[in-house]
């Protein structure tokens, strides 16, 4: 598709709107890196459920396809790009796509993430090729894509990064993946202070215990330690994918027009 969308970055004074009114999106132009499945998914899904028009991007095209799908059903539009994000060319590809086609980036969620490999490593065995990779798919595309979003966004605009809370504790076997989202984390308190004077806000969500596809492939993680999980979490229960995803509109809406520089925890207490 190639209608562009409109939308002026002017404040809302919340004492002239109605509230809820704020966590809309109409008119906005939000990115989601692996949307096709897992939090990616419930992230695009409720961008769309708040009026945005949604660039899906992820390298299996059979689960954009879903994805667009759903968004459709909710009356809004998308655009699909199919690529690697650690690719040098992605990054640049899906801005200068969206720019042209949509006029417009209004949020990027730096989603995709975790590792290829299935399998983690204490520490003393950690071998180096899987620490780069880890840097390489969970931190460096964040900074290629703010950097890049920096050039073309308005402002009002917002960056967002899915950290997790192997960020902000011990990632015992995962060292490469929790120092990889630590440094997502420490990069969005940078941008938000750097790129604060443009308008551009930036901000981290770290999931707790969200159950995907890659907590049982990558993580090695069954049924048994799920519901062993939930009952020590406060709230006693797992997190979904819409749990990320009512976080991301409100940092990415208006209602979240004075939000930057935050790592909002989003795991049930835990």
């Amino acid at each position: 598709m190639s209608s562009k969308v409109s939308r002026t970055h002017t404040p809302v004074d919340p004492a002239d709107a109605n509230v809820m009114d704020l966590f809309r999106m109409d008119g906005m132009v939000a990115v989601v890196t692996g949307a096709g499945r897992g939090i990616g998914r419930g992230i695009a899904l409720a961008f769309a459920d708040a009026g945005a028009t949604v660039v899906l991007t992820a390298r299996r095209e059979h689960e954009l396809d879903e994805v667009a799908e759903r968004v459709a059903e909710r009356g809004q539009k998308s655009m699909k790009v199919v690529a690697d994000i650690t690719a040098p060319d992605t990054i640049p590809t899906i801005v200068e796509r969206a720019m042209n086609e949509l006029g417009s980036i209004d949020t990027w969620v730096s989603n995709a993430g975790t590792s290829d490999y299935p399998g983690n490593f204490a520490f003393e065995e950690f071998p180096e090729w899987h620490w780069d990779n880890q840097i390489a798919l969970n931190l460096r595309p964040h900074f290629v894509a703010s950097r890049a979003c920096a050039t073309v966004m308005k402002p009002g605009s917002t960056l967002i990064g899915i950290s997790s809370i192997a960020s902000i504790k011990p990632a015992v076997n995962f060292a490469a993946y929790g120092a990889a989202k630590s440094g997502m984390n420490s990069l969005a308190l940078t941008l938000a202070t750097e790129l604060g004077p443009k308008g551009i806000r930036s901000n981290c969500i770290s999931p707790g215990t969200v159950p995907t596809e890659a907590t049982k492939t990558v993580g090695h993680v069954t049924d048994a330690q799920l519901e062993a999980t939930a009952v020590r979490i406060p709230i006693r229960r797992l997190g979904t994918p819409s749990d990320c995803g009512a976080a991301a509109v409100w940092l990415a809406s208006p209602a979240g027009s004075w939000i930057t520089g935050q790592n909002i925890v989003v795991s049930g207490g835990a």
